[in-house]
């Protein structure tokens, strides 16, 4: 079975016709709408104008970009309403619209961290270990008061997030590809499977012959993660989603140092048993020790 990688991505063909954003959102509640009073007036109240020409280029998508990703500056974000909620962060839909361009506008998913007041929930430190704010790139930031210096000083969560995405996109791995970062708020991809949110693999039950090659992309995912150094941290059906016949990982601002983090194997081994519990509770004869094995085969 062949695999039609996202549009925009470093292995997908360049041709791409942008969806048009769907007359209803299925599993979207409207009660949610994001203040943009701070907006110029003439917008209504759910509206912003697109902030893509203000952002420095560590604060943009990867290149070569998707031919979706609207960059005017005449762009208009209109939100939609949630998606889903979560214990750090809430995820919203936003249209961007050019109302000159002919070509329409595409819908992007729009992941809020919330400030530290605000959450529920704080990771366990052992996946901060090894990961350093000793990066040069950063540190010059936060001297200079940049931009992207204020991000990093406002949120580690969303500043690996979106770093995460954009190593995991320019590795050809299946992730949404990360649009942009402004303050807490990354705007990226949004995956979806006949005009609706792609559902969790938690949630779908595939036939055999699609089960078997859903193991294949996690293997193949996997393999490129490990190879160069990196590991998920917290992979489970319920963050790896079901586009269709395509497996595509999503939050990633956990992700830790293969080597660099003293927990990076364990971490490894716990993504493994994850994954191989699903799988094997489908009716696919998966051995988690035999993949960890085969993955640090590939690590060394």
């Amino acid at each position: 079975m062949t695999h039609e990688p996202p549009p925009g991505h470093p292995s997908a063909p360049t041709e791409f016709l942008a969806a048009e954003p769907p007359d209803r959102l299925a599993g979207v509640d409207d009660r949610f709408v994001f203040d943009f009073s701070t907006y110029a007036d003439e917008l209504d109240d759910h509206q912003r104008w697109s902030r893509w020409e203000d952002l420095e280029a560590l604060m943009r998508g990867p290149e070569p970009r998707p031919d979706w990703v609207v960059t005017s500056s005449g762009a208009i974000d209109t939100e939609l309403g949630i998606l889903k909620t979560g214990k750090e962060a809430d995820v919203f839909l936003v249209e961007r619209r050019d109302p000159n361009a002919p070509d329409g506008g595409v819908v992007m998913a729009a992941k809020r961290y919330r400030d530290t007041d605000h959450r529920t929930f704080h990771r366990a430190a052992s996946y901060t270990e090894g990961r350093s704010m000793k990066r040069s790139r950063d540190n010059r930031a936060l001297k200079r008061k940049s931009s992207w210096g204020r991000i990093v000083a406002a949120g580690e969560w969303a500043v690996s997030e979106w770093t995460a995405l954009r190593r995991c996109w320019e590795l050809g791995l299946p992730v949404p590809y990360p649009v942009q970062i402004d303050d807490t708020e990354i705007m990226m991809e949004w995956i979806t499977h006949d005009g609706e949110t792609a559902p969790r693999l938690a949630q779908v039950r595939p036939d055999a012959d699609l089960l078997a090659d859903f193991y294949d992309q996690l293997r193949e995912a996997l393999t490129t993660l490990v190879q160069a150094g990196l590991v998920h941290g917290d992979l489970s059906p319920y963050n790896t989603l079901a586009a269709g016949e395509r497996l595509v990982v999503i939050d990633l601002p956990q992700m830790v140092d293969l080597v660099g983090n003293p927990k990076g194997m364990d971490f490894l081994m716990r993504d493994c048993a994850n994954m191989g519990q699903w799988f094997r509770a489908r009716g696919l004869a998966v051995d988690e020790q035999e993949l960890f094995g085969e993955l640090m085969a590939h690590a060394f």
